[in-house]
């Protein structure tokens, strides 16, 4: 029995269909986001910078937080109130330089905000200084987001600390940090923290900033070698460049990792799409769908873009003015390196071992608890520093990016006389005081639980490392040392009293 009804043909009809291949079609579900029409995990296009900016904040805000735990955990022993080069000192000698007023002569050839504050207690400012740039470096570094507001504060944080810092802040790699955190404020928007601000994409004119530095800052480095060394020349400076193990034992502070940070700028999201996870709903995602809204699209015209517009054409003229005597100093055949042209260090110049030391010289203090320091059975021992050479068995330390300011300059003041480097008497006084504060900056002291030493020298030795199979590095040593020579005779406080008395500073006595 056939049906008649019409509810009982449709599936025959629909059957029909099948059969001959004519079925209608379906309508089509939207692609699912993050992924092409095909199915196939979407690129990002090339030519913008959304990821880039995350990833640009992220490495600078990195290298940021490294520098204010520096300043935390040392800035109290050296520039603090029982420092050895006390920033309360130099502030005051500013100021008497300026006839005693604390003007605008002051703040621009020292510009920090410790002029705002209470001198009688430097610690406590040295030490929020650098909290507070922890605090807001940590954010940046956890989020990937930004504004001006809190680059800027980064920015005038650390310029604050390098500006009396003095010699423990003389180095290319503080300039080098500010000129890149500068150019970090004019990443971000104004007010919004979103790591994706839609309405404030990344400026070409401060990626060419960022890009305009990491040329610098190779092209410095390569003139002032060729310029300055034969042995660059000669193709001989790597048989002593590497003795020093620089780079993977952190002499070099945070150097390294901050000039990688400008050189992202030279990449765009498509190239660093990488380092983000994809699927719905992220960064990756979202950015895909930003290019696609944007693309052949005209922004819409806003007062903020335009004010923006105008503050990154501004920034891009202020750049190309202070680059003239860097430009001018690059083409000098007496080019010098690492040197600010102006006090808010925009714009520096940069560059590295121009000259190369043939070997490496060492400063290393002594004590002794003997009476008399001639005596020939006086015994006198060594204190060790946190990562410099000094116990030839002790291995070479590996900190990068970390810093020890005071290792560092112990390195130069070798290449010096003692008469060059001043504070370092004010260190053997410190050490003949037992003083707790500049015992911290040492890895080892040996009087620990006893009475401070009586007298306090400086030997001068040459290290080289021990050839691997050699009877030194059977016998567990790393090093293989020489002495030179006396590097400053044997001092105690005594002999020193002179020496404080004329700089009007108090002699520092025993705890």
């Amino acid at each position: 029995m056939r049906p008649d009804g019409p509810a009982m043909a449709a599936p025959e009809e629909s059957l029909r269909k099948r059969k001959t291949g004519h079925s209608a079609p379906e309508p089509e579900a939207p692609p699912a986001p993050g992924r092409d029409p095909a199915g196939s995990p979407a690129h990002l296009h090339a030519g913008t910078f959304w990821l880039t900016r995350i990833v640009l904040l992220k490495a600078l805000a990195f290298v940021y937080f490294v520098a204010f735990l520096v300043a935390f955990h040392q800035n109290k022993q050296l520039i603090g109130d029982r420092g050895l080069l006390p920033c309360s000192a130099y502030l005051r000698s500013v100021q008497q330089y300026f006839r005693g007023r604390v003007g605008w002569d002051a703040l621009s050839y020292a510009p920090t905000v410790l002029w705002l504050m209470d001198w009688s207690d430097m610690n406590s400012n040295l030490d929020l200084l650098a909290l507070l740039g922890l605090g807001v470096s940590a954010f940046v570094l956890i989020t990937g987001c930004a504004n001006m507001l809190l680059m800027v504060a980064l920015w005038g944080l650390y310029m604050s600390l390098v500006n009396v810092g003095q010699i423990w802040y003389s180095f290319g790699w503080e300039s080098q940090l500010l000129e890149t955190g500068f150019l970090g404020i004019f990443l971000c928007p104004l007010w919004t923290l979103s790591r994706l601000p839609r309405h404030t994409p990344t400026s070409r004119i401060v990626l060419w900033g960022f890009r305009w530095l990491i040329f610098r800052i190779m092209l410095g480095a390569g003139l002032i070698k060729i310029r300055g060394d034969q042995c660059w020349r000669d193709l001989t400076c790597m048989d002593f460049h590497y003795e020093a193990v620089l780079i993977v034992s952190g002499n070099l502070s945070f150097l390294n990792w901050l000039t990688m940070v400008p050189s992202l700028a030279c990449f765009d999201d498509a190239t660093l799409g990488f380092l983000f996870p994809s699927g719905p709903g992220s960064l990756k995602d979202r950015v895909l769908q930003l290019q696609r809204e944007t693309r052949g699209a005209r922004p819409e015209p806003r007062f903020s873009s335009a004010v923006r517009r105008a503050a990154n054409v501004s920034l891009g003229v202020l750049l190309a003015w202070l680059s003239v005597p860097v430009v001018l100093n690059l083409m000098s055949s007496r080019q010098v390196m690492n040197t600010s042209f102006n006090p808010l260090r925009i714009v520096n110049t940069y560059g590295a071992f121009g000259s190369v030391t043939k070997e490496r010289t060492e400063v290393v203090l002594q004590g002794t608890a003997s009476p008399n320091a001639s005596a020939p059975d006086a015994v006198w021992e060594d204190f060790e520093f946190k990562c410099k050479p000094g116990d030839p068995s002790r291995r070479p330390c590996l900190i990068s990016p970390y810093h020890y300011r005071l290792d560092w300059l112990m390195w130069f003041a070798a290449f010096q006389t003692y008469e060059h480097n001043e504070w370092i008497l004010r260190l053997a006084a410190k050490l003949l005081a037992g003083d707790t504060a500049a015992l911290s900056l040492l890895a080892h002291s040996p009087f620990e639980g006893r009475p401070p030493p009586r007298w306090v020298r400086g030997e001068h030795y040459q290290y080289k490392f021990s050839r691997p199979g050699g009877s030194h590095a059977a016998q567990g040593k790393w090093w293989v040392r020489k002495r030179i020579g006396a590097y400053f005779p044997p001092l105690g406080l005594e002999e020193l009293r002179a020496y404080f008395r004329d700089r009007g500073e108090p002699l520092p006595e025993p705890l």
